[in-house]
């Protein structure tokens, strides 16, 4: 049973439950409607409960935002506690793909999915061909890719049975594993910080505390060990962490926790969310913050004012690891790997005007980012609003995209 306050929804065998606003009509403020409630004031469009008994699916697909066009973003599988956090976590998911794409400068909106599940022995062929449909159903309007607990098998069996799918193999082409192109972004992005910071964008020389030793994580590392820079490494699996150290003769951390302490010039974080919180901060002693890792501000505002009050550049996580979504983005034009590094690379632009906007403004590089994001979704909402029967750019009905024209 899915409760919120006082409102119960009984577990019903349907194909799709789908509820959507029109900000211009709805106006909720009753405690009586606590999840139109919540959809009004992060202005979601629609949420979709896709369950299937036959397979086991258990799914939510939440489309924040298709202004820019088509809500893209990717399948989450996870093991919930509850259908609240899961509900929860989509809907927060999908309004950071919105504010992603847009300071991204791609013509997408914001959507997520997330499959309730045991990533490790829940996955059968049947279940995401099933969760295919679903989104094959919604005509475009959301278009998936691999995230949390997904692989390109999943994605492939999913392709199966929609043309919206992203993050498939490059047998079938797609773009394959995003990890080289989101690492190259946030080596771009971290050099932009040192031009703020230093004067040059060199990290030749610079100290550099990594925190995680993955994919995305160990590719930064390749790149940042090339130019010269110094590397401390740690991930809570000590294996992975002394293999990635020994490759690019950084130093391993042997206590995870003493990563936040260190003193670098520059802490790139790559694994978990929340790692700028009331405790780091009074550790941290570098003049940088930036890397993959995603909802890293525990508070956002809160601990956002705290790194501008402390003199830390901060680079956005969601500015700076959009190198998955410009990659999968390119995947819908016909892809192109060196395309994509290339639209990857101008992650150093995107972060070089967050700044300049948070100096002039005197505010947080987050609402910097913010601000750019809304102003772009504002500005072509505008033009949006004048008919045009033959427009190249045609928004959420995907046509704009090769793939998507049969």
């Amino acid at each position: 049973m899915l409760t919120f306050g006082s409102v119960s929804l009984q577990r019903m065998r349907i194909h799709i439950f789908s509820l959507t606003t029109d900000q211009k009509t709805l106006n909720y403020s009753s405690s009586k409607f606590p999840i139109f409630d919540e959809l009004y004031n992060n202005e979601h469009e629609q949420v979709v409960i896709c369950s299937d008994p036959d397979t086991g699916l258990k799914a939510i697909i939440a489309i924040h935002n298709t202004t820019l066009g088509p809500s893209l973003g990717g399948t989450r599988m996870w093991n919930y506690e509850s259908e609240e956090a899961a509900l929860r976590d989509v809907l927060r998911l999908s309004r950071g793909m919105t504010y992603k794409s847009a300071i991204s400068g791609l013509n997408l909106g914001g959507g997520k999915a997330i499959i309730i599940g045991d990533a490790r022995t829940d996955k059968t062929e049947a279940l995401f061909r099933a969760f295919g449909r679903f989104v094959d159903g919604l005509g475009g309007r959301y278009i998936t890719a691999e995230d949390v607990g997904m692989t390109e098998k999943e994605m492939e069996w999913i392709y199966s049975e929609t043309k919206y799918v992203t993050g498939i193999p490059k047998a079938l082409g797609g773009s394959g594993n995003p990890s080289p192109v989101t690492a190259y972004g946030v080596y771009m992005g971290v050099k932009a910080c040192a031009k703020k910071a230093y004067g040059s964008d060199s990290l030749e020389g610079k100290k550099i505390a990594l925190q995680g030793a993955g994919n995305v994580a160990s590719s930064f590392a390749r790149h940042a060990a090339k130019e010269g820079a110094k590397l401390y490494i740690s991930d809570i699996y000590d294996d992975k962490a002394k293999a990635l150290v020994e490759e690019v003769g950084g130093e391993l951390v042997d206590n995870p926790d003493d990563i936040y302490g260190l003193d670098v010039d520059i802490f790139t974080p790559c694994a978990l969310g929340g790692v700028i919180n009331d405790d780091t901060m009074k550790q941290f002693k570098c003049d940088i913050i930036a890397g993959a890792a995603n909802n890293v501000l525990d508070e956002e505002d809160k601990h956002g004012q705290m790194l501008l009050d402390k003199g830390i550049i901060y680079a956005p996580d969601y500015v700076i690891n959009a190198g998955g979504i410009i990659n999968i983005a390119s995947e819908l034009e016909g892809y192109d790997e060196e395309r994509a590094l290339n639209n990857a690379g101008n992650i150093y632009n995107t972060i070089t005007d967050i700044l300049s906007y948070s100096d002039e403004h005197g505010i947080p590089a987050h609402k910097a980012s913010n601000a750019l994001a809304e102003k772009r979704i504002e500005t072509v909402g505008k033009i949006k609003n004048k008919y045009s029967s033959n427009a190249h750019v045609s928004g959420r009905f995907g046509s704009m995209y090769k793939r998507f024209i049969d």
